[in-house]
């Protein structure tokens, strides 16, 4: 038996999907433990492309049991959403999936709150989704959110629903200039959507304890990145949830004891969407062939990803942070052709040298990447699954990232495909 864990190593966007997806078969169970449907990930498989924001992406293998733990935030409309269009492509729900009755949800003036503040911030709007992701999880730490399992509740849901709506239109209306909400018209609408998954609600942490002490394999699927995290991540511009590994064991009710691995994901360069410090951003054309050879622009925004070269200072860090025990390197196939290619080992600012990423915004927006020359290579790495088949320069660039994050490489995908990757250790076993 063995339970594992996936995170992202950078900012976020970094594959994790198509890697949650080829470990799904290994697990019986699949567990999505924070963030809300601000991220998506996106699974390829053969001519279809599905991109999952709530759900966790194991349900596409039958039989395997998904839970959406209560670190996530949930949207209602965003999960109804997603079940039809899952149920309209031939997916089974009903006895797989499941939703912890202590998620908070997402209620619309979260949205409205979240839209309002970038709208006023301008050009100093951290660059959220404006799915009202943070004021959501503002609510629950300020104990005032409404959680899934209040929706079963129905007068119950009605009071924490009056309670929210007195505040929350007072600063819509009165800060913001904006309508206020009419609490008959939301509750009606949120019940008539929580009859579609009121048979998934349940005790969540409860279920998948049990499924722990029998021994089934349990997968545990983070969103984002770990410089993302409202702890460790490039605060201010940061999400709202632990995005860590640590955010595992509290947005599941698992204690950290039950973990055995910790998978970390990273491209082969780095990318990053909205604001934010990006020591290695490319601003030029450089950055417009990385952008467009990977495809990168937002699987739930469609907004064009910022792109640089890999920073081992950012997979550092969260190789610490993470305590990760494997690295999985994607879109090596990007780099095909880039001749040399860079690699950040450090940052310089001033007289002062950083091997791991700055905590304060001023010193890190000061910093500058060092970097180090490889040789890059002329033949395609796409689609290849065997390490021997890979170019000696491919190679010797995945080894780098090795020796400069302090983590073994476990598998190096190579395409978009879920078959497109090169295996180097397997933590199931």
């Amino acid at each position: 038996m063995s339970n594992v864990v996936i995170v992202g190593a950078q900012w976020g966007d970094e594959g994790k999907g198509k890697i949650v997806d080829i470990y799904t078969e290994r697990a019986g169970l699949v567990v999505r433990y924070q963030g809300g449907h601000n991220a998506g990930h996106t699974v390829v498989i053969g001519d279809e492309t599905f991109i999952l924001h709530l759900i966790p992406s194991g349900i596409l293998h039958t039989g395997k049991k998904c839970v959406i733990g209560n670190g996530v935030v949930v949207s209602p409309e965003a999960l109804v959403h997603e079940m039809d269009e899952l149920s309209r492509r031939g997916i089974e729900l009903e006895g797989r999936l499941f939703i912890s009755e202590r998620a908070q949800v997402i209620m619309p003036y979260h949205v409205a709150l979240d839209q309002a503040r970038e709208e006023r911030k301008g050009d100093k709007a951290i660059g959220t989704t404006g799915r009202g992701i943070g004021p959501a999880y503002e609510d629950k730490v300020a104990r005032t959110g409404i959680r899934v399992g209040d929706l079963k509740r129905p007068e119950y849901f009605r009071e924490r629903l009056a309670a929210a709506l007195e505040y929350k239109n007072f600063i819509l209306t009165g800060f913001f200039g904006k309508k206020p909400f009419s609490e008959q018209a939301v509750f009606d609408t949120t019940m008539a959507m929580a009859e579609r998954f009121a048979g998934c609600i349940v005790n969540a942490a409860d279920l998948i304890q049990r499924e722990v002490a029998a021994g089934t394999d349990v997968l545990f699927e983070g969103a984002q990145g770990s410089h993302l995290d409202i702890d460790h991540g490039t605060y201010p511009f940061v999400t709202s949830s632990s995005t860590t590994a640590g955010g595992a064991s509290t947005g599941s009710g698992v204690g950290p004891r039950a973990i055995d691995h910790v998978i970390g994901i990273s491209k082969a360069y780095t990318t990053r969407v909205g604001g934010g410090p990006f020591p290695t951003e490319l601003d030029g054309d450089l950055g417009d062939r990385i952008r467009e050879a990977g495809g990168e622009y937002g699987a739930t925004t469609g907004r064009p990803r910022r792109c640089g070269w890999f920073d081992a200072v950012v997979v550092r860090q969260s190789a610490r942070v993470n305590g990760l025990t494997g690295l999985v390197v994607t879109k090596l196939d990007v780099l095909d052709g880039f001749d040399p290619i860079r690699v950040c080992v450090g940052y310089s600012r001033g007289e002062e040298k950083y091997d791991l990423v700055p905590s304060g915004l001023p010193e890190l927006v000061g910093c500058r990447p060092l970097y180090e020359e490889l040789p890059g290579w002329s033949s395609s790495t796409a689609g290849l699954k065997a390490w021997e088949d890979l170019p000696d320069e491919a190679r010797s660039y995945v080894r780098k990232l090795e020796e400069l994050t302090g983590v073994p490489v476990v598998i190096v995908s190579t395409g978009q495909e879920r078959s497109e990757y090169i295996e180097l250790s397997d933590p199931w076993k």
